[in-house]
């Protein structure tokens, strides 16, 4: 048995070092075109170090701002989490549907990527929001997805969002805009 030991330690130590190199580069941009949308070049010079600041101020006038959701984007895919944000912008887009007949089609479409158990990209829920808006999907409203929705902001304002906000992502998109000022 002991000599197994330092064989299985080995492993783990490389296994550590490949994903400490990961993560490591997962959450360093030092080119930001790969989260800005449009002409990232042209997106960044535009960005103001006063709008990028008031991203702190709450979450959601981070996720009002174009730029703010792109850079909260990127850092959720370093975090592997996106899906709660495209399960949140797919509610909110959920919410603008004005055709009856296409709600049905929409809301079952939303359920099956993002609350079904197993879902392509299931969000974190509790089983009776789960339940409540399978139910809810049965007899689609604008409101249907209201429950599961808050539910996935909530997380991600008290989770995600503070991370987001002492990321390498975050900060150096911060340093960019301000070595442009001087």
């Amino acid at each position: 048995l002991t000599p197994l030991l330092p064989h299985i330690d080995h492993r783990n130590r490389g296994m550590r070092t490949r994903l400490g190199c990961l993560s490591h580069k997962s959450d360093s941009y030092n080119d930001f075109t790969a989260i800005l949308p449009d002409k990232p070049n042209r997106a960044l010079k535009r960005l103001s170090t006063e709008e990028a600041t008031r991203w702190a101020d709450s979450f959601d006038v981070l996720l009002s701002h174009k730029y703010g959701l792109a850079a909260f984007r990127a850092f959720l895919k370093t975090e592997f989490s996106e899906e709660n944000l495209e399960f949140w912008l797919a509610c909110e887009d959920f919410k603008k549907t004005r055709s009856t007949a296409k709600l049905a089609a929409k809301a079952q479409r939303i359920f099956e990527e993002f609350i079904d158990v197993q879902a392509p990209r299931e969000v974190n829920i509790d089983f009776q929001t789960r339940e409540l808006t399978r139910r809810n999907v049965q007899e689609p409203s604008l409101s249907c997805f209201d429950q599961a929705q808050g539910k996935v902001h909530s997380l991600m304002e008290k989770d995600s969002y503070p991370r987001f906000l002492r990321s390498k992502i975050y900060t150096d998109l911060l340093s960019q805009t301000q070595r442009r000022l001087s």
